[in-house]
């Protein structure tokens, strides 16, 4: 029997209209309590879902790009091998970074480990590894081990948590995972728990149509942009010369052509400026200007290329002309104007419908695209000029710029056109029943199968109800103006049963949009996706668009095209937005896509900007789309590129997932940070000893924080400065990495030497909280010998007050006793403790027959502060008034940086 509550989760069960929220749930009964309850559930499942339906997966690298597809097999992560961030070389380098560890290891717990070590290696192939690692994050460092799940985690430290030391450096994940498994595991878990490893294999909505281009809830293909160009006076084409060199070519309305170098920067001076010629105005959607352009296919060789334009002839007749233009002798990004050799005029009976496209099919002819002369519905003769084949309006043309024809013309009739031996046709037709072509491209064909290649894609603008994309054949007509997409436009012209038209392979009505701008199939190679797709969108209303082709049986299906969510976008330099006029599609040498857009359609508006197509859920193998680009000589200024429009990541205040959650860590400093005392009292600032007595201790004006603030200085000139057994020759560079004299730096502990930067004593000096390595001295003292800081406690060496250790023992009231104190005096002896007996070595052994106390005066003892920081007592003042030692007063006392400082070991030799 099922339950009210059941039949909540229960998709078939009977619907309940849920109450009121204004009603008083007090007055309900149980039976609608049980209503209550189960709306509310509904509302809660159905909010999730909508949550969850929105938040689209964001697959993304270490590098910052999208994944991709190896070109090869992966030997080690072969997980990824279909769809990842490794290519076979990042592959072969994490597999030496596994077997580098695991020759740490027996047979046992190689195979206890072994798979978690590779796992958490392979991380960096995943195509989530930039979520793995946080990488997309900007509020959190990237990680050194991939975000683990807990349990995962809690499995991994349990097994094999010996192997993290030989994973990573970080002190904090060292200590953690050697101290406490739960703080080890919460660093590596993740706040957005359906990244963290393996969660992230399981998830559905993450794998679901992994590397397939994403999709919203209406099946809209997102995409994203990146801005290439701006400030362009309504750009109308860009074009690229097929020369190897990267260049792209700009041309706008107002006649001027400029050139784009490869690093996005613009050439200063116009490579042609045909402004004095090109009839134009700034009223707003005004169609003429200059409107085409297009490079022979040898331009390299012979730097010849062509025009199309509005001109106004005699001040009367407005004619579109179609010239020949070359590129200058003396610089490759200057066209040459003169002479301009004109192909034909044709004269225009109106201002619209211009057409204007130029290109040069895999033939190597010249197809010409003109509109049918303006105005409405064609009204030109009795079947008007689209229809019209004596007439060169409305039509494709094709022709041979390679030679002259035998009556003077500038260009030949291909044998093979269409309509040679037709009465009364002119030969140039190649196809006709066109409207207003606007943006036709050739189809470079699929990259393998070749499939395509050659094809001849064109859009044709409407009149009242339809926009169309056509495929142009040879001989083709293509309806209009009997037919506007795949309707009727002229009934009677429709119904003739000689009109034998080719309907488009696609149409849509002016619902959608009003005006449409005809684009490319994309080959290129940065977007595997994307290949095969014909993309074009609408100048109206800014909608880009796409179709897709079935093979099998040659149709057309639409596949929308939106631009990506903040999500889907959040890459360096994209952007999700464009200008709402779409004016013109382009592709560039390496096949890659692009559109030009503006916020305002006026021949003199600098609004213009060029967008480049970029699918954000996959890219290229690295390396597979480098190409080799040939140098430019550029004589003119240069004007770099600058963004004007806010990319994702700059818009977007918050990350793509939550921040991690700060952590508390409870680890309390170092004992050894402050100095200890014999009993256990508070601990006292650290003080400073002078034949005066005891002086506060103050800090330096600049505390050394880093290391990098760590200064040189260079040795004193004393001839008690040669503390080094070895001599320096040349002035080369000795293992302290000084020249000439042997020197250190004044605060950093070398290895086995630290100096006094004034004071060079050869003995030993002991500070009262520092452990030693058989030999210790003050941060202040020249030595030979061993150097020690307070922290570390090394073999056979004396530790602190309370803990006797094989060896020398020293405490906090331990003074040194120095024999024959002088300028240059050389000490022989070694410190006693004054409560600490020796563990099975008299001082008298180990220091050359020396043993002393506090309280035991020895012959030629006590050490003045000023001669080499080494601590006095009592008896100083007493050896002072018999001239055993040097008054404060003396030339040779040192400064008072050079004295003995309590802190020495912490404040110098303490910051490695």
């Amino acid at each position: 029997m099922t339950t009210e509550l059941d039949q909540a989760h229960d998709p078939s069960a009977t619907s309940v209209k849920c109450p009121h929220s204004d009603d008083k749930i007090g007055a309900k009964s149980s039976s609608e309590l049980i209503v209550w309850h189960r709306c509310g559930r509904l509302l809660i499942i159905i909010f999730l879902f909508t949550f969850v339906k929105d938040a689209a997966p964001h697959p993304q690298c270490l590098d910052f790009q999208p994944p991709f597809k190896p070109p090869y097999h992966l030997e080690f992560c072969k997980d990824y091998e279909k769809f990842g961030c490794c290519d076979q070389t990042t592959d072969n380098i994490i597999a030496e970074r596994y077997w580098d560890v695991m020759e740490f290891y027996d047979i046992r717990e190689y195979e206890l480990c072994g798979e978690l070590v590779k796992e958490i290696l392979c991380q960096e192939c995943s195509p989530y590894a930039a979520h793995l690692f946080d990488a997309e994050d900007p509020y959190t460092p990237v990680r050194v081990l991939p975000g683990l799940c807990s349990d995962y985690c809690a499995e991994f430290h349990r097994k094999c948590g010996s192997v993290v030391k030989h994973l990573t450096d970080d002190p904090g994940l060292r200590d953690a995972c050697e101290k406490d498994r739960t703080k080890f595991c919460h660093l590596l878990n993740l706040a957005d728990q359906d990244y963290c490893y393996p969660n992230v294999l399981r998830s559905s909505l993450l794998n679901r149509n992994l590397g397939h281009v994403v999709e919203d809830r209406k099946g809209c293909l997102q995409l994203c942009l990146t801005e290439v160009a701006n400030g362009l006076r309504n750009p109308v084409l860009l074009l690229h010369p097929g020369d190897d060199t990267s260049r792209m070519f700009v041309a706008e309305q107002l006649g001027f052509v400029w050139v784009y170098l490869a690093d996005g920067s613009r050439l200063e001076e116009p490579f042609l400026d045909l402004s004095g010629e090109v009839l134009t105005t700034p009223w707003h959607g005004d169609e003429r200007g200059f409107l085409g352009m297009a490079f022979h296919p040898h331009y390299r060789d012979n730097g010849r290329f062509f025009v199309y334009y509005s001109v106004l002839v005699g001040q009367k007749v407005e004619k579109i002309r179609i010239s020949e233009l070359r590129v200058s002798m003396h610089d490759m990004n200057k066209a040459d104007p003169q002479p301009e050799r004109v192909i034909f005029e044709i004269e225009e009976p109106a201002a619209n419908h211009n057409g204007g496209q130029l290109l040069f099919g895999l033939d190597g002819y010249l197809y010409i695209f003109t509109g049918d002369g303006g105005r409405a519905g064609d009204p030109f003769g009795k079947f008007g000029n689209a229809q019209n084949k004596s007439a060169l309006l409305g039509k494709v043309l094709r022709i041979d710029v390679n030679g002259d024809s035998s009556d003077g013309k500038p260009y030949r009739i291909p044998e093979d056109n269409p309509f040679l031996s037709d009465a009364g046709v002119r030969p140039e037709v190649y196809a006709y029943g066109l409207r207003n072509p606007w943006r036709c491209s050739v189809d470079r064909g699929d990259p393998v199968s070749q499939h395509g290649r050659g094809r001849i894609f064109c859009g044709d603008v409407g009149q009242n109800r339809y926009e169309e994309i056509d495929i142009i054949e040879r001989g083709g007509n293509y309806g209009w103006r009997a037919r506007e997409g795949f309707e009727c436009f002229d009934v009677k012209l429709c119904y003739n049963s000689s009109l034998r038209d080719i309907l488009p392979i696609f149409a849509y009505d002016h619902h959608v949009g009003k005006s449409v701008t005809g684009g490319y199939v994309y080959r290129g190679c940065e977007s595997p996706n994307l290949n095969g797709l014909y993309l074009f969108g609408d100048f109206m209303n800014g909608r880009l668009m796409a179709l897709q082709e079935d093979r099998g049986s040659g149709r057309w299906s639409e596949r929308s095209v939106c631009m990506g969510t903040t999500a889907t976008c959040s890459f360096p330099g994209l952007i999700n937005h464009h200008h709402k006029f779409i004016i013109s599609f382009a592709e560039d040498q390496a096949g890659e896509l692009y559109f030009l857009a503006t916020s305002y359609p006026g021949s003199e508006s600098p609004f213009g900007t060029i967008y480049k197509f970029v699918d954000p859920s996959r890219r290229a193998p690295p390396g597979k789309c480098r190409i080799k680009t040939l140098p430019v000589k550029v004589k003119g200024k240069r004007v770099p590129f600058v963004a004007r429009e806010r990319t994702v990541l700059e818009l977007n205040e918050k990350p793509t997932r939550p921040p991690f959650k700060k952590f508390k860590f409870t680890t309390k400093l170092p004992a050894t940070s402050l100095p200890t005392t014999t009993k256990a009292s508070p601990v006292a600032l650290p003080t400073e000893t002078d034949v005066r007595g005891t002086i506060p201790w103050k800090p330096t004006q600049q505390p050394i924080r880093h290391e990098e603030d760590l200064k040189t200085k260079s040795c004193p000139k004393s001839p008690t400065a040669k503390f080094h057994k070895k001599k320096v020759k040349g002035g080369k560079v000795k293992k302290n990495g000084q020249k000439g004299r042997n020197c250190v730096k004044k605060t950093t502990p070398r290895k086995g030497v630290h100096v006094n930067k004034t004071s060079a004593l050869r003995g030993v000096s002991v500070h009262a909280s520092t452990p030693f390595r058989g030999l210790s001295i003050n941060k202040t003292t020249h030595m030979e010998g061993h150097t020690m800081n307070k922290t570390t406690a090394l073999e056979g060496v004396s530790v602190n007050k309370t803990t006797p250790r094989k060896g020398i023992s020293v405490n906090k009231t331990t003074s040194l006793e120095v024999d024959s104190m002088h300028n240059s005096t050389s000490l022989k002896v070694v410190t006693v403790n004054k409560t600490t007996p020796m563990d099975g070595n008299g001082m008298n052994e180990i220091l050359e027959g020396v043993s002393m106390n506090k309280t035991t005066p020895m012959e030629g003892v006590g050490v003045n502060m000023t001669l080499g920081g080494v601590t006095t007592n009592k008896q100083d003042r007493r050896l002072e008034a018999k001239g055993m030692i040097r008054g404060r007063n003396s030339p040779h006392s040192a400064t008072r940086e050079g004295r003995w400082r309590r802190d020495g070991g912490r404040r110098g030799a303490g910051r490695m």
